[in-house]
């Protein structure tokens, strides 16, 4: 099998999702970048947030001929417009008020090595040409520098979660940058269309997560695993990873179970096709309902549980804290009952009708 480890020795693997490619998948990503690390041309990445585009382009620098000089990277959709091309392209002295001595920008501390431009979709229209012409010409220019042209060895990788096609049809993007940009191109799956990556990523990151908490942790047990590929995972390996290093946390043996999970938005129905009953899901993840809950179906749930409110909160798909709210809201009167202090919600009566039911209520509000 092909060891990525082995063919990227310069690159830091502490945190590489690719490396030990146990997959059709990872071991094809694996060679594709390989191929790119052994040209200058430009790269762009696509794929959403959380996918591994800047784990992709840092295995490409660590794999290129330019590993030992600087990987700068410059996030485009973090800085304002105005400062985006003072820290691209740097200025002179006195180039505009406050700019007291000369500043380097990073194309000129990457020289000899590679740029980084995260985010490029999001770069101000305004500004994208200066790039075009850094790329057309390697040469660039700082904000007041009279026009002198400084020559920059700079190998380009850009990324972005944007569609540029639309963004060119709706003319945010230039469209002639995109054909400079897209010399390479690697469009990053999400991680719900890579089924054959998923168990090696989980592992891989549960042997990370296991190193930073300094605990042995031995796998994760079947009913955890299926509810981990149940789940869609639009945070993609940026999620995964938080979870996986959230349940090693959580965990108080050398196996995860599906209790130390927290999967935010799984959903009944997911569930259900990773056969896991549905009256468990509450017990594992906090179950977030998008319909509103009618004042009927509070009282009617309180009542076939027996006014058990966790039972409730299940059946609902809400927290114990909401349902609270929910009975203040839908005035659902909290009482004393069975020696119960009057804020319990074991003592629940329903005041409108006047009502009592569950057969714990002394009397109605």
């Amino acid at each position: 099998m092909h060891d990525y480890r082995t063919e990227l020795p310069n690159y830091d693997h502490s945190s590489d999702v690719l490396s030990k490619s146990s997959s059709v998948g990872l071991t094809s990503l694996s060679k594709m970048l390989l191929k790119f690390a052994a040209t200058d041309a430009p790269v762009l990445i696509t794929g959403e947030s959380g996918t591994g585009k800047e784990v992709a382009a840092r295995a490409v620098h660590a794999a290129s001929r330019r590993h030992d000089k600087p990987l700068v990277t410059l996030n485009c959709a973090a800085l304002p417009s105005a400062l985006i091309a003072s820290e691209l392209f740097g200025y002179e002295k006195g180039a505009f008020t406050g700019a007291l001595a000369r500043k380097i920008g990073q194309v000129e501390h990457a020289h000899g090595g590679t740029l980084f431009l995260d985010e490029i979709g999001d770069m101000p229209i305004d500004l994208q040409c200066h790039l075009l012409r850094f790329l057309q010409e390697g040469t660039i220019t700082r904000i007041g520098g009279r026009g002198e042209a400084i020559k920059v060895d700079v190998r380009i990788i850009a990324a972005t979660n944007v569609d540029l096609a639309v963004a060119i049809r709706k003319e945010r993007f230039r469209e002639d940058l995109f054909f400079r940009l897209n010399v390479l191109s690697l469009h990053m799956p999400p991680l719900r269309e890579r089924k054959a990556d998923f168990e090696p990523l989980v592992h891989r990151f549960l042997a990370e997560s296991s190193c930073q908490i300094g605990r042995r942790m031995d796998g994760i047990a079947p009913k955890a695993m299926a509810m981990l590929e149940a789940h869609k995972w639009p945070g993609n390996l940026r999620e995964l990873k938080s979870a996986i290093f959230r349940a090693a946390v959580m965990c108080t043996g050398t196996i995860i179970q599906a209790e130390n999970l927290s999967l935010m938005i799984l959903t009944r129905g997911v569930v259900q096709q990773a056969n896991i009953a549905p009256m468990d899901l509450p017990r594992y993840i906090a179950q977030h309902r998008t319909t509103p809950i009618s004042r009927e179906e509070l009282v009617a749930a309180l009542v076939h549980h027996e006014n058990n409110v966790s039972a409730c909160a299940q059946e609902l798909g809400i927290s114990r804290v909401t349902l609270y709210r929910k009975l203040r809201r839908l005035d659902v009167i909290l009482d004393r009952a069975n020696g119960l202090q009057a804020d319990h919600p074991l003592a629940v009566i329903d005041q409108h009708r006047q009502r009592p039911f569950g057969g714990n209520v002394l009397s109605a509000a």
